[in-house]
């Protein structure tokens, strides 16, 4: 493992968020309006992206068009069509005007039967039709507890990346995601922790395809820690989540995160 830096390391990075099964169509466009008006909204240094619910994903494809920000999906089922009720397809993804799709969330691994099996073919899925996939692994309590972090982010990175063609278009990004810092009552990470934990994926992510992967964090990201975080080598940006839902928390965070490490 390499050792946590106390120096911002100058990098490109990205910036995001998913808003989970929140917003209404007024609360969305209101977003996007302050977002727009940004001048970080033409900026590539951070990157930044969201992700928004199926039933805003063309509308804030499209208000965010001409920006340089990212919009992405929740989700995508790993046929392009078919008798799947209640599934979006990755030609309808990308249809809506999105460039990226977040896939294996813990929230969907735990409740809605996601496994490390499905995640790699809805990777698949997404690359072959230049989507990025927002690929989201984790450990949860008990593997953080008994000291397994590291095998679990490492298989189930391994399994995301198995149906990856190397050579090929919209390589995945990565999320650290642990199970334990995630929601309402997640405890914050300690940042020479994520940055080991990321150098455990990058390795799994290289030995899979012979190439490094970028890899995000996101677990009780705040303003408070997001340059601590984002400043460690092995980190390449921040996967937020309610301290980025509004507009505001937002942009400050990418602000800070961007003057101090890009």
């Amino acid at each position: 493992m390499t050792s946590a830096s106390s120096q911002p390391l100058k990098k490109p990075l990205w910036i995001g968020t998913s808003w989970k099964m929140n917003k209404t169509i007024a609360e969305a466009d209101a977003f996007c309006d302050v977002v727009r008006a940004s001048p970080l909204a033409s900026s590539r240094a951070p990157q930044l992206f969201v992700v928004p619910p199926f039933t805003v994903l063309d509308r804030v494809a499209s208000a965010l068009r001409g920006t340089s920000i990212m919009v992405g999906a929740q989700n995508v089922h790993w046929e392009d069509q078919g008798a799947w009720t209640g599934e979006i397809s990755p030609v309808q993804v990308a249809d809506c005007g999105a460039s990226l799709v977040e896939i294996g969330h813990s929230e969907r691994r735990t409740y809605f039967n996601e496994t490390d099996e499905t995640v790699g073919l809805k990777a698949a899925a997404a690359q072959r039709h230049g989507l990025i996939a927002l690929i989201c692994v984790g450990d949860s309590h008990s593997e953080h507890a008994a000291g397994t972090s590291d095998e679990a982010v490492s298989r189930q990175t391994r399994a995301a990346l198995a149906k990856i063609d190397a050579g090929g278009a919209a390589l995945p990004v990565i999320a650290y995601e642990p199970v334990w810092s995630i929601g309402e009552k997640g405890v914050p990470a300690e940042p020479d922790f994520v940055n080991a934990q990321h150098l455990v994926i990058k390795e799994a992510a290289t030995a899979a395809l012979g190439r490094d992967l970028p890899v995000l964090y996101g677990g009780s990201v705040s303003l408070a820690n997001a340059v601590a975080l984002a400043s460690q080598p092995n980190v390449n940006g921040l996967f937020i989540g309610r301290a980025a839902w509004q507009a505001d928390g937002f942009l400050a965070i990418a602000a800070e995160v961007g003057a101090a490490c890009v």
